[in-house]
């Protein structure tokens, strides 16, 4: 969700609600091994989603110069992050007196590849969330190709940089990580009220 306001002919300001669900460039999906067997992603402990709340300024490079033309804008912001870090649950075989099937926590130190089936649900674990309060930098350029004035259509490309004081764990074996440093591409797309 965004929502500028007219600055100049040239420069709007804003205010931006994003979400983003994270994941790590170390996240691999393996096959569980049993006969009802999920992927799950092997060394995951947390999954996290981000949720920002930032104010900026847009500017225009190259405007339109009719219909048919390309504009090029860029923009920044800075903002309040909250991380949501809700621990990954995957599916286990317990075989003591009976093999059951159990959802409990990822551990690296008890589970090896073999023992796990699969992922667990996705309500599994919710209750114990736990959130991150951090802050945030965007760098955005976006190029708007909408036939007409009072639609927006835009590809946009940036750079976001998340800052979390208390280090946000994602993965096993890897460090706790203080600064999340994020590229994307995306198709921005609306409506203009004058």
């Amino acid at each position: 969700f965004k929502k500028a306001k007219h600055v100049t002919a040239k420069t709007r300001s804003f205010f931006e609600i994003d979400a983003q669900n994270l994941r790590h460039p170390k996240e691999i999906k393996v096959t569980g091994e049993a006969q009802n067997k999920k992927r799950f992603v092997y060394g995951k402990i947390n999954s996290v989603f981000l949720l920002r709340g930032d104010l900026g300024l847009q500017n225009i490079i190259f405007s339109k110069a009719d219909s048919k033309a390309i504009e090029v804008r860029y923009s920044s912001s800075l903002g309040a992050t909250i991380g949501f870090a809700k621990p990954y649950y995957v599916q286990v075989v317990r075989r003591y007196n009976n093999a059951s099937e159990k959802a409990v926590p990822f551990n690296s130190d008890s589970f090896t590849q073999d023992s796990v089936i699969g992922r667990g649900a996705f309500s599994d674990g919710l209750a114990e969330t736990k959130f991150y309060p951090g802050i945030n930098a965007k760098f955005n350029l976006s190029f708007e190709y909408a036939p007409y004035t009072n639609l927006i259509r835009a590809i946009e490309t940036g750079i976001s940089v998340d800052y979390f004081p208390k280090a946000l764990p994602i993965m096993a074996r890897n460090p706790a990580e203080n600064i999340i440093v994020t590229f994307h591409v995306g198709f921005v797309f609306g409506q203009r009220w004058f």
